[in-house]
């Protein structure tokens, strides 16, 4: 486990592995704070700060008075920051990959022209693309974006890059709104995310500025049972 890891870290690392390599499974629960402690040799304090952390990132949950269980893990997005969906999947130890539908420029309709701030009839940049983690879609992007912001936005590979990663590089966001709800999809759309079309998703409306400059509109779509958003508020 590399003796050069903090304790509490190599603790982490031992129960990740338990978890990532298939040795427990969700709900399975995990041996109390005080045999951890003894079996790594270390305090209760620093046992509980390793299994915080992970009930913290979504590992595991507890139980007062029952125990600490391996959680389903469900992809999760935070709702107050934007992070790169790729660097997501890859940060629970899973393959990230993604599939173009669209990329394309086209003439801005009423809501597009609305929700992007320009002009009805303004040709803004478009893509579909659905993000699959361990080759299970989570996410269908359909994202409009400003050409005048990011000019050379459809010269992108999307292949090796995501919509993301552009849009932070050509204009580092500076606000974002995000607008969440519950809903039902057509059965074109629940044939792309391999979900049954009476199974409920998350729909999250996202538009991010730079500066003054509204940049990209987009609507995030996720199946309700692979998919959670988090959101957190720390006070002095």
């Amino acid at each position: 486990m590399g003796s050069t890891l903090p304790l509490y870290l190599r603790i982490q690392q031992h129960l990740l592995d338990k978890i990532r390599g298939g040795d427990w499974a969700p709900h399975h629960q995990i041996p109390p704070e005080e045999q951890l402690a003894r079996d790594f040799g270390v305090s209760r304090m620093t046992a509980n700060k390793a299994i915080r952390d992970l009930v913290q990132q979504g590992y595991l949950t507890r139980q007062p008075g029952v125990g600490t269980f391996v959680t389903d893990h469900k992809s999760e997005s935070s709702l107050v920051e934007v992070h790169n969906i790729a660097t997501e999947v890859a940060s629970r130890g899973h393959d990230y990959s993604s599939q173009v539908l669209t990329a394309e420029a086209l003439d801005a309709g009423d809501e597009v022209s609305m929700r992007l701030g320009v002009r009805l009839g303004t040709r803004v940049f478009h893509t579909l693309i659905i993000h699959r983690e361990n080759g299970v879609p989570i996410q269908l992007e359909d994202r409009y974006v400003n050409p005048r912001r990011v000019p050379h936005y459809l010269d992108t590979d999307f292949a090796r890059h995501t919509p993301n990663e552009v849009l932070e590089a050509a204009c580092p966001i500076s606000d974002v709104e995000h607008v969440v709800e519950a809903v039902l999809v057509d059965e074109a759309t629940a044939k792309r995310l391999e979900i049954a079309p009476d199974q409920p998703c998350l729909r999250m409306i996202r538009r991010t500025w730079s500066g003054d400059h509204l940049v990209s509109y987009a609507r995030l779509l996720h199946p309700g049972d692979r998919y959670k958003l988090r959101s957190s508020l720390h006070t002095a």
